[in-house]
């Protein structure tokens, strides 16, 4: 799995980290933990700029988060409940996910979006309450961007430093992040299997 997605970057270049960092914040399907190390990994053979790299981590980040934020500031609270209530199976939200990432934000007000985006599950749902709650665009943008700097680029340079150590070791992500893979599928036809729209 490690190959495959080296092999995506360094083929498809910067807009492939857009969009595997887009697709992680809308349905995540590899986790960023595994994909801007290997990013970064690829700048320290000078194939790419280690900035840019990190540039184009936090673009697909920030598309992903703009996404729902405006799911939730259209759809609003009581309609958004309810879609997920019939519908979040498949994206395994459901109304109690949306609850908790609400409470999240009442509790921290404006600077949980900023602190959210370093904390795994909420780093995605912090922008449907920003957006539910109508937070101005112009610290909602920000606030994720400055989150996710320090998130994606620490880890970024994490495999940035490592350089050709960080390929070595590859031959024992490659099972690793396989494994990964193949239990957040369980985890997935697990949630479907058992959401139940009564109890959500």
């Amino acid at each position: 799995m490690a190959d495959w997605i080296r092999s995506l970057v360094e083929q498809g270049g910067y807009p492939a980290i857009v969009l595997l960092m887009f697709l992680e914040n809308v349905f995540p399907p590899i986790p960023s933990e595994i994909i801007m190390p290997l990013a970064g990994s690829t700048a320290s053979t000078g194939e790419k700029n280690i900035f840019l790299v990190i540039a184009a981590g936090c673009l697909g980040s920030l598309l992903g988060a703009l996404m729902w934020y405006f799911v939730g500031r259209k759809m609003g609270d009581e309609r958004l409940q309810k879609w997920a209530a019939r519908h979040g199976r498949w994206i395994t939200l459901s109304p109690n996910d949306i609850q908790k990432a609400e409470d999240w934000f009442q509790k921290h007000g404006t600077w949980a979006v900023l602190f959210a985006r370093l904390v795994p599950t909420i780093r995605t749902l912090i922008a449907i309450p920003a957006g539910i709650f109508k937070m101005p665009l112009a610290k909602f943008v920000p606030f994720t961007l400055i989150g996710t700097i320090f998130w994606e680029g620490a880890l970024a340079y994490a495999g940035y430093s490592l350089g050709d150590r960080y390929q070595k070791i590859e031959h024992y992500l490659n099972p690793a992040t396989t494994t990964i893979l193949i239990a957040l599928l369980i985890y997935y036809v697990y949630r479907v299997a058992t959401f139940n729209r009564k109890r959500a």
